[in-house]
C-alpha cells in the first residue's frame, strides 16, 4: 500500500532559505511590483516555485531523502494556467466594448487648434536637436561634463513657455560613487523656441535618480516604500521655480487582472531628501506636465477608434475604425513595425499631445486630429480631412530639395481658420536652417524661410494670394504690406522692363504717378491696357492687383 512520504522539515526549511533569498536577490534587482495585477509578479512567483523545486531536490539527493516534489509541481501549473488564463480573459477579444470606453474623446472645432498669434509657444525641436544644444552646453562646463551625462529629455511646459528639461546622470559607477555624497548638481533647459540651452545648478544635488545605485537608486526607493504600487513613465520635471521633481504615472488595470491599463494618479518623488507624495488624478499639482504619456494616449485612442463596433468588427470589416499616424521603423530584430508618432502643443498652460487620425489602410491622408492633455487625459477629435504628418513633410523637403534638408515631425497651429503644419527643416549636420508651414487640406501650399515668424507671414501672404509660390519659398523675408492702402486708379501707360532676370511692369496714372511690382506677382495685368480702370493695393510706390 501506497503512504505518503513524511514531511522533512529540515529539507523544506533549507530549501525554504535558499529560495527566500535567491528571490530576495532578484525582486531587489528586477523590482516587480507586489500586486496580483501586475503579470510581472506571476512570473515573479513561478520562478520562486521552481526555485524551492530544485532547492529541495538538491537538498534531498545531499541529504538522501524523498524530495516529495508533487506540490510544488501543482502550484507552478496553477500559477501558469492563472496567468495566461487571466492574459486571455483579460484581452480585447472578451472586452471591447469596455476598451473602447476607457479613453473618453469629445468632438471639438478647428478652433482648439493653438491659434498662429501665439506662436512664441510653438515648439518644433526633436530630441535629437535638444541633444545636440544640451550636450554643447554641458561641454563647455568643464567641471560637470567629466562626471556626468545628460539624460533624457521631456517636454513640459515652464512659466507660460514650451520647454524641453533633462536631469544628468552619473556617467557610470564610479562616477556615481564618487559625487554620491553632493548628488547630480544640476540640469538641462533647452529652449525649442529660439533654440537655446541653459545649465541650472542647483543649491543642493539630487541623491533619489535612476542612474544612482543601491538604495539611492530611484527605482528602487520607490518600489522599497510602495512593495505593491503599480507606477510607471517615472520622468524629469521642474515645478514653476524651477524646483527638481520626478513624476511617475500610477495606475491600475480596469479590465480583469491585466487588461484595461488606465491612470489613476501621479507618484510625485522629491529627488533631493527622496520626499515623495501619491495624487490622485484630479488633484495632481497643475506644474505637472505628464501624467498620461502619448504613447499610452495613442493606444487609448486606438482602442476607443477600432473597438466602439466590437472586436471581430476591428479585423474583418473594419467599419468606422481609424487610428493614429504611425511611422513604421525597424525594431531590435531587424523587423520593421509602425509605431504611433505624435507632437506637443503647449496650450493653456498644460502640454497636449496631437496626432492626425487616419484610415486602417494606410493612404497617407487624416480624417482629422486629436489632442490630448497629458496631465488630465482630457481627449478632443477635430474633424479636418488633409494630408498626414508625414505627407506634410514631404511636401516641406520637396520645396527646398536641392539643399537636401530634412523635415521634423511638425507642430499644428490654427492660422487664420487653416490647419497649419510647422516644423523645422534640418541638414544632414542636423542643424536647423529653415522654417515650413504646409496647409493641412492642400499640401501643396508651401511657405519656407529662415525665421519662423517669416515663415508664417509668408504663409499668410501665400494663402490671402499676396504673393507668389517662388516668393513663398524664396530665402528673402516676405515683403510687409500691412501699410499698404487700396486705390483705384486709370492706366495712362504701361511699361514693362527686365532687370536682374525678372520682369517688372510699370504703370503711370493720370497724375502721372509711377507704380511698379515684379510682373509674376501681377500677372492679371496681363489683361490690362492703358486707359483702363484697376484696383490696386500700394504703399504709393510698390503695388499688387486687388482681388
Amino acid at each position: 500500500m501506497w503512504k505518503e512520504p513524511k514531511l522533512q522539515w529540515d529539507v523544506i526549511g533549507i530549501a525554504l532559505g535558499i529560495t527566500v533569498l535567491l528571490m530576495f536577490g532578484a525582486w531587489y534587482l528586477t523590482l516587480p511590483a507586489l500586486n496580483l495585477k501586475n503579470a510581472g509578479f506571476w512570473v515573479f512567483a513561478m520562478a520562486a516555485v521552481l526555485i524551492y523545486f530544485f532547492a529541495k531536490m538538491i537538498v534531498s539527493a545531499i541529504r538522501k531523502k524523498d524530495a516529495g516534489v508533487r506540490n510544488p509541481v501543482i502550484v507552478f501549473t496553477v500559477l501558469i494556467v492563472g496567468l495566461f488564463g487571466n492574459l486571455i480573459f483579460s484581452s480585447r477579444l472578451f472586452h471591447a466594448k469596455a476598451y473602447s470606453e476607457i479613453l473618453k474623446v469629445e468632438d471639438a472645432e478647428i478652433d482648439l487648434i493653438p491659434s498662429v498669434s501665439g506662436s512664441s509657444s510653438i515648439a518644433l525641436m526633436d530630441t535629437a536637436s535638444a541633444e545636440r544644444l544640451g550636450d554643447r552646453k554641458i561641454g563647455s562646463l568643464s567641471n560637470v561634463v567629466s562626471q556626468f551625462n545628460v539624460g533624457e529629455y521631456m517636454q513640459i511646459n515652464y512659466q507660460e513657455a514650451p520647454v524641453k528639461v533633462a536631469a544628468l546622470k552619473y556617467d557610470g559607477f564610479f562616477k556615481w560613487n564618487a559625487n554620491k555624497n553632493q548628488g547630480i548638481p544640476g540640469y538641462v533647459i533647452v529652449n525649442p523656441v529660439d533654440m537655446s540651452a541653459d545649465y541650472a545648478s542647483l543649491k543642493e544635488g539630487m541623491k533619489y535618480v535612476p542612474s544612482a545605485y543601491f538604495s539611492k537608486n530611484l527605482y528602487r526607493h520607490i518600489r522599497f516604500n510602495n512593495p505593491s504600487l503599480l507606477v510607471d513613465n517615472v520622468h524629469f520635471e521642474i515645478d514653476e521655480e524651477g524646483n527638481p521633481w520626478y513624476v511617475g504615472s500610477i495606475y491600475d488595470h480596469t479590465i480583469g487582472l491585466f487588461g484595461g491599463k488606465k491612470v489613476t494618479g501621479a507618484l510625485i518623488i522629491n529627488p533631493v531628501n527622496g520626499d515623495m507624495q501619491k495624487y490622485a488624478l484630479s488633484d495632481v499639482p497643475v506644474w505637472a506636465d505628464i501624467v498620461i504619456d502619448g504613447d499610452l494616449i495613442c493606444t487609448q485612442y486606438n482602442d476607443h477608434a477600432q473597438l466602439q463596433h466590437g472586436f471581430w468588427n476591428s479585423v474583418f470589416s473594419q467599419t468606422d475604425c481609424r487610428q493614429v499616424t504611425t511611422i513604421r521603423s525597424a525594431n531590435e530584430d531587424g523587423d520593421e513595425e509602425a509605431y504611433p508618432d505624435y507632437g506637443y502643443i503647449a496650450k493653456e498652460g498644460d502640454i497636449w499631445v496631437y496626432t492626425g487620425v487616419t484610415s486602417l489602410n494606410g493612404d497617407s491622408s487624416n480624417l482629422g486630429f486629436i489632442l490630448a492633455n497629458e496631465r488630465t487625459a482630457e481627449t478632443k477629435y477635430i474633424t479636418c480631412a488633409g494630408a498626414d504628418e508625414f505627407s506634410g513633410m514631404k511636401s516641406a523637403e520637396g520645396e527646398v530639395q536641392e539643399k537636401g534638408y530634412i523635415a521634423s515631425f511638425p507642430s499644428l497651429i490654427n492660422v487664420e481658420g487653416t490647419p497649419t503644419y510647422i516644423m523645422v527643416l534640418k541638414d544632414s549636420n542636423g542643424l536647423v536652417k529653415m522654417y515650413a508651414a504646409v496647409n493641412v487640406e492642400q499640401y501643396n501650399i508651401v511657405a519656407t524661410a529662415a525665421t519662423q515668424a517669416d515663415c508664417i507671414e509668408k504663409y499668410r501672404k501665400l494663402m490671402n494670394a499676396e504673393i507668389t509660390p517662388d516668393e513663398a519659398k524664396s530665402d528673402e523675408p516676405a515683403k510687409d504690406t500691412s501699410n499698404y492702402k487700396e486705390m483705384t486708379v486709370k492706366v495712362k501707360k504701361l511699361q514693362t522692363i527686365d532687370k536682374g532676370g525678372d520682369t517688372y511692369i510699370y504703370v503711370v496714372d493720370e497724375t502721372d504717378h509711377i507704380y511698379n511690382a515684379k510682373y509674376a506677382d501681377v500677372i492679371g495685368m496681363i489683361l490690362v491696357e492703358e486707359g483702363d480702370e484697376i484696383t490696386i493695393l500700394t504703399d504709393g510706390t510698390d503695388f499688387l492687383l486687388k482681388e
